[in-house]
């Protein structure tokens, strides 16, 4: 009967430890799981904050794609736009190469064509001229033998009227300037002298020398007395 007494204490005992090794071991599955699950949830997290900083990054790269592709649209705008205006340059330049040489060209053609008719003009001057000359030689000659004054005196009358018809032949005509009024565009006052009544004022009224126009170009002005 002692034994079996003895016994059921030693039989609650072993009891009393497995339930506690049980226990031990379930408190230890439980603490490996919950291990094993915060594991879990930091590889998780690690993974999704992986796939945000992924995502990021083809979000990034996304953009870096759009930005040098718009820098790309924009060098192509504008390697376009340097090439049509170098095409417009050249054409602007071409076009004024050519107004340029025109222009030189009109200018020489011009030049030439101004000495040509002066030279001309001066020619028909001279050969007008020059039937006067031989009818002063003759005169001069005839003038060491003549006698009488006054046929010495119409010969000069005569060269004198046939050199004024030379210069009307060309357009020259004498300045009217004696009892003209005063001005400045047709006459050069060489002196002044009081006015002998209030209607001679600013008149002209002497003549020192003649001028003459072509036209209505002054080739000389009139030199004369004005009175004041």
């Amino acid at each position: 009967m002692k034994e079996v007494e003895n016994a059921e204490p030693k039989d609650d005992v072993n009891v009393e430890q497995e339930c506690q090794r049980e226990h031990d071991n379930l408190s230890g599955e439980t603490d490996k799981n919950q291990t094993e699950n915060v594991d879990f949830e930091e590889k998780v997290d690690e993974n999704q904050e992986k796939m945000e900083n992924s995502s990021e990054k083809t979000e990034e790269k996304k953009k870096g794609k759009s930005f040098f592709g718009r820098n790309k649209s924009k060098e192509d705008e504008l390697k376009k736009q340097l090439e049509e205006a170098d095409i417009k340059y050249k054409e602007l330049n071409d076009r004024f190469l050519r107004l340029y040489s025109e222009f030189d060209n009109y200018k020489k053609r011009t030049n030439k064509e101004k000495l040509d008719l002066l030279s001309t003009a001066s020619e028909k001057v001279i050969v007008g001229l020059l039937p006067v000359i031989d009818d002063f030689e003759r005169a001069i000659a005839a003038n060491e033998k003549a006698e009488d004054v006054t046929a010495i005196k119409e010969g000069f009358v005569l060269i004198y009227n046939k050199l004024l018809q030379l210069l009307k032949r060309f357009d020259v005509e004498e300045i009217s300037a004696k009892g003209e009024e005063f001005n400045t565009d047709f006459h050069e006052a060489v002196t002044h002298f009081p006015a002998q009544n209030e209607e001679d004022k600013g008149k002209v009224i002497d003549v020192t020398e003649k001028g003459y126009k072509i036209k209505d170009k002054v080739i000389r002005y009139s030199k004369v007395v004005v009175a004041n």
